[in-house]
């Protein structure tokens, strides 16, 4: 069978070079976005940009510190397989994947049964189920599909809120957009939670909490956390923080849609204006040649003549 000449594959089983590098330069890398005794109500800066995919009917792609996201979603389309839809509702399919070189550590094998990467895309789903208008597409299905390109922490509420706008992007109906902001609970003796962590201030976490919220309503679309031992009233601050950090993203997440939308309605006068030329350029070619015709007589003698 040929091989694909259009794309260089890598080998199977590779590690980053980081992995043969001294013993403190391990450290400093791994450590390098780590702040310690930093305000726990940091958020790390945000960069969206929807609309990436041509192929995708809606699709987005963020970067929050070494954090890289791309969400694609197709659809409206009609339902393959599957259980059997009842009543008029859409169905919404999720699947949330890491790309082999993601992380820091040694390549991962692709697999269909990561059990971790399941639990993210169920997560996923019930985050964005709330704000998508199901009964808007009876019958139907939208698939939304999000890949974690680079693991630098916080990878669920980031694939989350790349996803909504990817959602909004294909022209999705909506309640509302989705925000996101992921949580860790610092392992000190005296335990804070800290606002969007790090991948280091997630290894050495002893708790964590993601709390997906729909700015405009205020409502709550999803919350997944893990801990021991922990009070009600610690668990109460966490969300209350993470509801903080979802408002304050919303900004952000409304101006990347703005810019996409005068973005495409600058593409689509274009192309507009390029299709009048060329139809313009084409008609005058069609026209067969103007010849001078002779004068019609008024009257028998001057046709005689």
């Amino acid at each position: 069978m040929p091989g694909d000449h259009k794309r260089i594959r890598g080998p199977e089983d590779s590690q980053p070079p980081i992995l043969y590098a001294p013993p403190e330069q391990i450290v400093e890398a791994q450590v390098r976005d780590f702040i310690p005794n930093r305000d726990p109500r940091r958020q790390r800066p945000v960069y969206v940009r929807a609309g990436q995919t041509s192929q995708a009917t809606g699709s987005s792609y963020l970067e929050s510190g070494d954090t890289k996201i791309v969400a694609s979603v197709y659809g409206p389309r009609q339902v393959e397989g599957g259980e059997p839809l009842t009543g008029l509702q859409g169905r919404l399919i999720c699947d949330f994947r890491r790309a082999p070189f993601s992380g820091r550590g040694k390549r991962r094998a692709p697999s269909s049964n990561n059990r971790e990467e399941k639990e993210m895309s169920l997560a996923l789903q019930e985050a964005l189920m709330p704000a998508v208008q199901l009964l808007r597409y009876p019958r139907a299905q939208l698939e939304v599909y999000v890949l974690v390109l680079e693991d630098g922490g916080a990878i669920l509420a980031s694939g989350i809120i790349a996803a909504s706008l990817a959602l909004a992007d294909a022209g999705i109906e909506m309640f509302d957009l989705v925000s996101a902001c992921s949580l860790v609970l610092s392992g000190d003796a005296d335990p804070v939670w800290l606002l969007d962590p790090v991948l280091y201030e997630e290894q050495q976490a002893s708790g964590g909490l993601t709390v997906a919220l729909m700015p405009v309503r205020n409502e709550v679309s999803g919350l997944l956390g893990s801990s021991e031992g922990c009070s009600a009233e610690l668990w109460a601050e966490g969300v209350r923080l993470g509801m903080e950090g979802c408002q304050r993203l919303y900004t952000t997440l409304h101006k990347c849609l703005v810019r996409s939308t005068r973005r495409r309605r600058q593409e689509v006068q274009i192309q507009a204006q390029a299709r009048r030329v060329a139809e313009r350029d084409l008609a005058a070619q069609d026209l067969p040649p103007t010849l001078p015709l002779p004068p019609v007589p008024h009257s028998p003698d001057e046709a005689s003549e």
